[in-house]
């Protein structure tokens, strides 16, 4: 089964939208957090060692998908990939979804077994829903 790896900048935020990815899946996807930074004083930020860890606490040869919030995530993230084993690297790979979204569409289509191709196109996809909702307001 695919797994989820969340990068967030903000250890919160990572914990609590695991924590409703976890309520959501009933515990049928494995999520991962690298969220934050370990410095008291100043917690905001990424960590690529943390998230290589996260990828392999989580892997799966059925894949990865990595779930990002911001730019500089997506450059720890890339990093993380690069630090892994290449025959793992291989199955992992990044969303650039938005973070709430894309992970609530990732992990809807991980727990009912999709392939990791399909999990990432239904992370990547998750924004047009709000789009359609803002052109109907319109």
């Amino acid at each position: 089964m695919v797994s989820l790896v969340l990068v967030s900048h903000s250890a919160k935020l990572g914990e609590g939208l695991a924590e409703i990815l976890h309520q959501m899946t009933q515990g049928d996807c494995k999520i991962a957090v690298a969220a934050g930074i370990d410095d008291a004083e100043n917690p905001i930020g990424t960590d690529a060692v943390r998230i290589m860890s996260a990828i392999e606490h989580v892997y799966s040869p059925d894949g990865v998908v990595v779930l990002v919030d911001l730019g500089s995530a997506i450059l720890s993230a890339e990093t993380a990939i690069d630090l892994l084993e290449p025959e793992m690297a291989r199955h992992v790979v990044i969303s650039y979804a938005p973070l709430v979204e894309g992970a609530f569409a990732a992990a809807v289509s991980a727990s009912g077994g999709d392939n990791l191709a399909t999990v990432l196109a239904e992370a990547d996809c998750a924004a047009e829903l709000k789009r359609q909702q803002e052109h109907k307001q319109v």
